[in-house]
């Protein structure tokens, strides 16, 4: 991944779980997720992103019998003047002992799958709504 920018993030857990971080519990982990940083909104939204593929990362795992002891998702991009998203790119590393072919795969059903990339890519209608 090239050089992080303001914006940019990393999500891990299990083996991959660093020492810093937003701790969040996670139904795959016992000792949950660390995330970080959050402290703009720029890296909250790749946050977002991070946090799905990890989550869908062990989830698929799981389902396609590939074995994980750890996580790590990064993930980064820009913004324009006008504060639109110039796109967003993550990296996912794992602590695996499968099979070369089975974890590409799982890397391929996840990008398909993942929640949050799927809508950031469809585009997504933001409004604020009455109280």
């Amino acid at each position: 991944m090239a050089d992080p920018s303001p914006y940019g993030v990393r999500a891990g857990a299990g083996t991959l779980r660093s020492g810093e971080g937003v701790a969040l519990p996670h139904a795959w982990t016992d000792a949950g997720v660390l995330a970080a940083p959050a402290s703009n909104g720029g890296q909250v939204l790749h946050l977002a992103v991070a946090l799905c593929v990890l989550n869908d990362t062990y989830r698929e795992a799981a389902r396609l019998g590939v074995p994980l002891a750890g996580v790590a998702v990064t993930a980064d991009g820009g913004f324009d003047d006008a504060w639109r998203s110039t796109g967003i790119h993550y990296g996912v590393e794992l602590d695996t002992s499968g099979d070369p072919d089975q974890v590409a795969r799982l890397h391929e059903v996840v990008d398909e799958v993942a929640e949050i990339p799927r809508a950031l890519r469809a585009g997504a209608d933001v409004r604020r709504s009455a109280p």
